[in-house]
């Protein structure tokens, strides 16, 4: 056969289309949505080459409609995660045998796919099961996706080109083995991308997976997996089931073949994984690789040289884009008085022109919190705040779930800087303020850096150059994400690859080649060219 080392496409970030008023992409979303509103879908299970379906069929509710039915999904139980690695490990020699660059060709069409025919459908897939307005979805189910898949087919390429020095005589070289079994892929409902990027990212360098989404992404995952078999994905590569988590667990940590999780999503349940996989160690065949992004308390601090007006339009921003659920969102602000009063009215005044409510209104800027549970848990933070003298409410504080999941963008201002909402993740729309006094600025830097377990994103404003320098030091720590004068969300494949250490996960930078690392096994080959005939050396000749 032929043999090349082939040159991939140099990938671009995909362009971010703005959706304004008479635009030929707005029309293309708005038909999106109403066709998508205008049935309910049948979601099975794909496992092997198989349609999954069950008898527990559940529902599948728009956040801001909790009355429109979008369909039904097909809930699995323990046998059908064993039918899953059964189908992961079947495909598995096959997949990982294939040639890296028939592997990469499939992700690049599935690109193609979602930036061309499949853009409006995932995006309106994401707005009416994920409850995101419509920039918020093309930024992450179409481009962010797009970028993951571009982007890593490249990183795969460079890895594989990374090769050792060879001597004399002697030729070194390095191959990159997909990991030996199965990989486990443990999604969030928050971003489309993510749950694209996980399975697939894995999948890539030649292993075959298991993937369980949230289950209120369900809807927008059905349509990924859908680009992905359009694009040639062979049977088994990637499952897709719908099991309890606990249930999954059960099973998948017990297995031998278990290679690896990659996973997003809560601090709790990722330590619980971790100890799992500890507690049955010695079962597996190998040592899994552990990958996780997990929670947040993301920081903006503010110095007395900051843009008052710069600062405040990033913690509007930063807060409450997607309400708040995402993991990098700002949550606690560190405000000197000197700049408060206004910071303050530029806040207020954002939050008064806001409009909250359906996807559907392009107007709305705020939209639904994803279920009744998340709603129910910020509610109870925000009563508990209107009750505590220590706090007032300066913004929002207003709930109602009589037709949706709504939360106003809510700001508390906290006397104690140790306050709940300054320390634990609400994931939510709720912003806590913290004055300091400008003289306390280096003690606030430390308040910073220790008032919570997590290290994922944070921001810094200061036109004062020694002021930034100074704080870049000091939070090093602090955040795997740190952004100077700018919001603490919106990470770019490739620009910002994305993670954060501490109790934010293991900082393997999603968007990356680190990342990708992760799911390859080296072997080294040393041939020598002409081998030695003689066991002596020459140290051993006589004077």
């Amino acid at each position: 056969m032929s043999v090349g080392f082939f040159q991939v496409p140099i990938p671009q970030n995909e362009p971010v289309k703005e959706y304004r008023p008479g635009s030929d992409e707005r029309a293309k979303l708005k038909a999106a949505l109403a066709e998508a509103s205008s049935k309910t879908v049948d979601i099975p299970m794909y496992i092997g080459a198989d349609e999954v379906r069950t008898d527990a069929q559940k529902e599948l509710v728009a956040p801001h409609n909790r009355h429109q039915i979008l369909g039904y999904f097909h809930e699995g139980d323990q046998s059908h995660v064993e039918q899953a690695i059964t189908a992961a490990l079947n495909a598995k020699e096959q997949w990982a045998n294939l040639s890296w660059e028939h592997r990469a060709s499939i992700f690049l069409k599935a690109a193609e796919l979602l930036a061309g025919p499949y853009r409006y459908k995932i995006n309106a897939a994401t707005m009416l099961g994920q409850s995101k307005n419509a920039y918020q979805a093309e930024i992450d189910s179409a481009c962010e996706l797009i970028d993951f898949l571009r982007f890593n087919v490249h990183y795969a390429t460079e890895i594989y080109s990374q090769q050792p020095r060879s001597s004399a005589g002697v030729w070194n070289r390095s191959e990159y083995r997909p990991l030996e079994g199965f990989v486990f892929a443990l999604t969030p409902f928050n971003f489309t991308a993510i749950a694209g990027n996980l399975p697939t990212a894995p999948a890539m360098m030649g292993n075959t997976v298991v993937w369980k989404p949230a289950y209120q992404q369900i809807y927008s995952a059905q349509v990924i997996m859908e680009v992905l078999k359009e694009a040639g994905l062979p049977d088994g590569v990637i499952n897709l089931i719908y099991v309890d988590g606990p249930l999954a667990g059960e099973v998948i940590f017990k297995h031998p073949d278990f290679a690896g999780i990659h996973f997003t999503g809560s601090t709790g349940v990722f330590q619980q994984i971790w100890k799992k996989i500890g507690e049955n160690i010695h079962q597996y065949k190998s040592y899994p690789r552990v990958v996780g992004e997990t929670g947040g308390k993301d920081f903006v601090l503010i110095h007395e040289s900051a843009d008052p007006k710069a600062a405040a339009t990033a913690l509007v921003r930063g807060a409450f884009e997607y309400q708040g659920q995402k993991c990098s969102a700002a949550s606690r602000a560190y405000i000197p008085s000197t700049l408060w009063d206004q910071i303050r009215e530029y806040i207020v005044a954002d939050l008064q022109a806001i409009k909250m409510g359906s996807v559907e209104d392009f107007g709305n800027f705020v939209n639904a919190v994803i279920d009744e549970k998340a709603f129910d848990k910020i509610s109870k933070y925000i009563e508990n705040a209107k009750n505590d003298p220590t706090v007032e409410v300066i913004a929002g504080g207003n709930v109602d779930k009589t037709n949706g999941f709504f939360v106003e963008p809510t700001v508390l201002v906290a006397a104690n800087p140790l306050y709940v909402t300054m320390c634990e993740e609400i994931f939510g729309p709720v912003l806590t303020v913290y004055i300091y006094h400008p003289d306390n600025f280096e003690q606030t830097i430390e308040l910073v850096d220790q008032t919570s377990p997590y290290a994922l994103t944070g921001a810094f404003f200061a036109k004062d150059r020694y002021a930034i320098e100074l704080v870049t030091k000091k939070l090093s720590n602090a955040a795997g994400n740190f952004y100077i004068n700018d919001k603490p969300t919106g990470a770019v494949v490739g620009q910002q690859p994305f993670g954060g250490a501490r109790g934010s996960g293991t900082n393997d930078k999603a968007g990356s080649l680190l990342n990708l690392y992760r799911w390859v096994s080296a072997r080294t080959i040393k041939e020598t060219l002409v081998p030695p005939t003689d066991f002596r050396y020459p140290f051993l000749a006589g004077e």
